[in-house]
């Protein structure tokens, strides 16, 4: 049994990774974070014209129709530039929703602008996955209020895909939401608390009376999240061995050193048995369906503690220097602890493995 990737899969990867490292440098991560614009068009369009947008979108609809194995190893592509692009929302969590629940004229409206890069979506689920102080979003006659923190990709999108306390999904337009930015540690992203008050909203049929659609939405997330903390936590080793073959001290590079050695050994070998969990993971969406919550919620909460482990290792590799702005090493390290958090805690997602297997 062949348990690597395909030909297909690697050339995707290659693909992705290649136009990602030549025009996602250090320097527009740094632009876009100054700035506060979290989306760059530019970089967008070109990963759509690679047919990223359209990833798990079906050929019907102008899509690739490809399968959540690649949607994670674009994440994973992702993750080692923190590109500042809506992907996880608007090209997987979106139409994955509007394929498991939309209407056909909700599919046929959205689907194709989707698959063609011409339409960001925000999605507001995670009230589901670890609520604060908020009463969540209630709906009535297709009519939203109250709030919903921490929609993902909210800032600059067209629509936003919102669950309420039910468990049903709605879309809404931007244009009826009150948005309020969320600043948070990861400054490459845009977080935002949607307000609704009477908001109309149109159902996804196939999200009422269910929360399976909502749930499956959420492991998706979780799976893409663990992706996107794999890479930045390659990118942070990668960098750290580089650094530890150049830096000198005592006439010596530091990588010599044994201590040096050991950190970065560590790392490796903390991250290497990640990558087949992440990978699994996604595989089992649709070879083993049966298994794949577990594994989604294993994934996003082993990477959580890994990420954490090398981001600490890779920051103290690079000495006094990890800290510094020069570097940009705190961009990889800010979008590892906010994957951390996002759509639940370690401790919040293993409750929910548990309960997946009847625990």
């Amino acid at each position: 049994m062949d348990f690597a990737l395909s030909e297909q899969q690697r050339m995707l990867t290659d693909s992705v990774a290649g136009y990602l490292t030549a025009n996602c440098p250090l320097d527009l991560i740094r632009q876009t974070a100054e700035s506060g614009e979290t989306h760059n068009p530019a970089l967008a369009q070109g990963l759509a014209e690679l047919g990223v947008s359209g990833l798990v979108i079906p050929e019907d609809f102008g899509g690739v129709g490809l399968g959540y194995l690649e949607a994670a190893l674009v994440a994973e592509c992702i993750g080692s530039v923190v590109a500042p692009v809506t992907y996880l929302a608007t090209s997987v969590l979106a139409p994955s929703a509007l394929l498991s629940a939309g209407s056909d004229e909700q599919q046929q409206a959205w689907l194709p602008r989707i698959a063609a890069g011409e339409v960001s979506i925000g999605v507001a689920v995670s009230e589901h996955s670890g609520r604060r102080d908020s009463d969540g979003v209630t709906a009535r006659n297709e009519q939203l209020t109250g709030s919903a923190m921490f929609a993902f990709d909210a800032i600059g999108a067209d629509a936003y895909l919102v669950a309420d306390n039910a468990g049903a999904l709605y879309l809404v337009e931007t244009s009826a939401t009150d948005v309020v930015h969320l600043h948070t540690i990861d400054r490459t992203r845009g977080f935002a608390r949607l307000n609704f008050e009477g908001t109309p909203a149109e159902v996804l049929p196939g999200s009422v009376d269910t929360k399976e659609v909502l749930q499956n939405i959420i492991d998706i997330g979780r799976l893409l999240l663990a992706a996107e903390t794999l890479g930045a936590c390659q990118k942070m080793l990668d960098d750290s061995v580089a650094y530890a073959k150049e830096r000198k001290q005592f006439n010596r590079v530091i990588g010599s050193f044994q201590a040096v050695k050991h950190m970065c050994a560590e790392m490796a070998a903390e991250l290497e048995p990640c990558r087949a969990m992440v990978w699994y993971a996604a595989h089992s969406r649709e070879a083993a369906p049966d298994e794949a919550r577990m594994m989604a919620c294993h994934a996003k909460a082993h990477l959580a503690e890994v990420g954490k482990f090398v981001a600490r290792t890779a920051t103290e590799v690079h000495g006094g220097m990890g800290m510094t702005d020069l570097l940009g090493l705190h961009y990889w390290f800010k979008r590892i602890g906010m994957n951390r958090q996002l759509l639940g805690t370690p401790e919040r997602v293993r409750e929910d493995a548990a309960l997946a297997q009847g625990w």
